[in-house]
């Protein structure tokens, strides 16, 4: 461990949210984000208009985050930023920003895995918080839009994928299904929103059958959409159902990843079982969670709500992890689009 603090500040303009984090060691001092309205006029995210909002606001971004941390610029140690996966064109903002700060202090820069930080996440401290992290080694379920994997966490540099989604990933799921039901984007939050008031046992939906860890969510949707197309009168069966179909969506969703968990937790023989990314904030999925948990004799965990979400303070703490090991990036190491490996 270092004799002094390090100060790393972190970048993330992976998909929609411009971010920006101070910490100190693995503490947050700041977490800044930024928010892109513009995107549910079209239903999804559009990439072009992504990249044009980051350029706009990264550079405020990070000055309120350094303004918050109530650091100089001149005392960060090291520039962490999401490297991937994530929409190319909002990567290279982020990425050119990063460098460019980093160039000009002198500064080594440091790529974070954007999948990576969000397991990470569990060890940043918030308000001066010990916080509860797992031991290692733990397995992580990372859910969101774009990725569902189950994930065997070693260490902090040291991680295994052991199960992912062969198709759509869950947080995908979640908001296709709402724009089959005619809810805005984004659909996730308000589908776990909506159920709430359901009764998850209103409809049943079939769960693939997928071998080993790994799952598939692309069949639910077309499961909802034929079911939803033969009723008589769709938009008047939606609306009048529209808690109980939410409930029943929502609860297949989270038993379809529950239960390749505990088979996942079987087969390891580890007890310590962690959430992570923008659909762990799921109150559906928590809940189950928690009950699984109690039913196994596991140590659960999950993430602040402000961390579930695409969020900088979860780069700079994976940026602090990799400052103690050394492990720096080039200054021409390109963005990737695509998730690969840890």
């Amino acid at each position: 461990m270092p004799e002094n603090p390090v100060y790393i500040l972190g970048i993330e303009s992976s998909c929609d949210e411009t971010a920006a984090a101070v910490a100190r060691d693995n503490t947050v001092l700041s977490n800044i984000i930024a928010n892109q309205a513009v995107h549910k006029a079209y239903g999804g995210i559009v990439p072009e208009l992504a990249s044009r909002a980051h350029q706009k606001h990264i550079v405020p971004v990070v000055d309120q985050a350094l303004r918050r941390a109530g650091i100089r610029k001149d005392m960060i140690d090291a520039v962490a930023f999401t490297n991937g996966p994530g929409l190319i064109g909002a990567l290279m903002v982020g990425s050119a920003f990063a460098r460019t700060f980093a160039l000009s202090m002198g500064k080594p820069v440091i790529g974070v895995n954007h999948l990576h930080a969000h397991v990470l996440a569990h060890f940043a401290r918030l308000g001066g918080e010990d916080g509860n992290s797992p031991n290692f080694p733990f397995l992580c379920l990372t859910v969101s839009g774009g990725h569902t994997q189950i994930v065997k966490v070693n260490s902090h540099h040291d991680l295994d994928i052991i199960g992912q989604t062969q198709d759509d990933a869950a947080g995908e799921a979640f908001d296709k299904v709402a724009k089959i039901l005619g809810l805005p984007y984004p659909g996730g939050p308000l589908v776990d929103k909506l159920a709430a008031g359901g009764n998850h046992e209103a409809f049943e939906f079939p769960q693939p059958r997928m071998p080993g860890l790994d799952f598939s969510f692309s069949g639910l949707k077309t499961a909802v959409l034929y079911f939803v197309e033969r009723q008589q009168s769709k938009e008047t069966f939606v609306r009048e159902r529209i808690t109980d179909l939410c409930a029943s969506i929502q609860h297949t969703i989270v038993t379809i990843l529950m239960n390749k968990m505990e088979k996942a937790a079987a087969q390891t023989g580890i007890s310590e079982i962690a959430l992570a990314g923008g659909v762990s904030a799921n109150r559906g999925l928590r809940k189950a969670l928690d009950i699984m948990g109690k039913k196994n004799g596991w140590n659960t965990y999950v993430p602040p709500l402000e961390l579930c979400t695409d969020n900088a303070a979860m780069i700079a703490v994976t940026g602090y992890y990799r400052y103690l090991d050394g492990e720096f990036s080039e200054t021409d190491e390109a963005p990737f689009a695509r998730f690969e490996r840890f």
